[in-house]
């Protein structure tokens, strides 16, 4: 049954899929702890649904097991960071530049419960990318998928760490693969590369530091302190995951290839910033990047400006200054700042 699963998990698109109990995660402490020191930020449902991350039977009454496959999404440099013509230009993380993985991955996830339930008569399956509450790295290290790496993502010794994960809880009893052993040895470069030292230490992120909270899930301004060392990410941030040497390994993946937004690879600072809320909705629609909403999206690309702007990005800055939604007004007036105090200096 398990190569069966397989094989269809493979024609569906997953370059791995692997298999492990519905047992409590062994981490569950740690989430606990995580959480009681606060560095989940405003990212509250994770404290809300605590009790159900800690425990699958809490989600799937009966479950058995855990059927957890990846998608490997990386793209080569040299095609996601091509040489920037006219403008400053920003930096979108890669798994954003393309239709949302929430949808692409979803609907292939679905199929493959639903090849589940045909299998076994009664049984009951449900399937999450990235939505529900479960700790999935944890659970695909358990499950073999990959380790769980100092920077805190699932590194694999044949994708490297550009994986994209589901999962599939299901009432079918299936024999468990065998958990994979962490390998990062001495390697620190992930922790070194955090331009926010949000890595505080091996295995421990404050995701209060990370510039994908702060570009994505933190809602109101971004600290003061944290501004200059964003650069020009608006969207996400891939610093940790480039520098691991397992990446040697890693190729072009083919799931989200056919879905790649080329124009998210380098996108116009200036350009974004003269988006009213239908040309936001027009340009990032079915991407992950409407999460940010425009008012988020236009606030990172002031920060960008406010890093690597010059005098050509005052018109554009200056406009939205006078913004009806104060978060980007904020934004523009410090970008503003911080561009003529550059500009003003020997």
């Amino acid at each position: 049954m398990k190569e069966a699963i397989r094989k269809r998990a493979e024609e569906l698109g997953f370059d791995i899929c692997r298999f492990t109990t519905a047992a409590a995660p062994a981490n569950a402490g740690s989430l606990r702890r995580w959480l009681e020191q606060g560095q989940n930020g405003e990212m509250a449902y994770l404290a809300r649904n605590a009790a159900k991350r800690s425990d699958p039977q809490l989600i799937l009454p009966g479950a058995e097991s855990v059927i957890c496959v990846a998608a490997n999404y990386f793209t080569p440099e040299s095609q996601c960071n091509p040489r920037p013509p006219e403008n400053v230009r920003g930096v979108i993380a890669r798994y954003a530049r393309s239709d949302d993985y929430h949808t692409v991955l979803g609907t292939q996830l679905k199929a493959l419960a639903d090849f589940l339930d045909q299998l076994v008569s009664g049984a009951r399956s449900l399937w999450y990318v990235d939505t529900g509450p479960i700790l999935e790295r944890d659970i695909a290290q358990r499950a073999g998928v990959g380790f769980i790496g100092k920077h805190t993502n699932v590194i694999s010794r044949k994708f490297g760490n550009w994986l994209l994960l589901g999962e599939i809880l299901t009432t079918i009893k299936l024999a468990p693969d065998t958990q994979e052993t962490n390998r990062c040895g001495a390697c620190t470069r992930c922790i070194e590369a955090c331009p926010t030292r949000a890595i505080t230490a091996p295995f421990q992120l404050d995701a209060r530091l990370c510039i994908s909270y702060l570009t994505i899930e933190l809602k109101g301004a971004i600290p003061f302190e944290l501004r200059p060392l964003i650069g020009n990410r608006i969207f996400g941030c891939d610093d940790c995951l480039a520098v691991c040497p397992w990446n040697r390994f890693a190729h072009a993946g083919r799931f989200l290839k056919t879905f790649a937004r080329g124009d998210l690879e380098t996108p116009d600072l200036i350009n974004l910033l003269g988006l009213d809320e239908i040309g936001f909705r027009t340009c990032f629609r079915n991407t992950p990047i409407l999460r940010a909403k425009r008012r988020g999206l236009l606030r990172n690309v002031c920060v960008a400006l406010g890093n690597v702007g010059d005098k050509a990005a005052l018109p554009a800055l200056l406009n939205a200054s006078r913004d009806p939604e104060p978060l980007i007004a904020e934004h523009a007036n410090w970008a503003i700042n911080e561009i003529e105090t550059r500009n003003s200096t020997p």
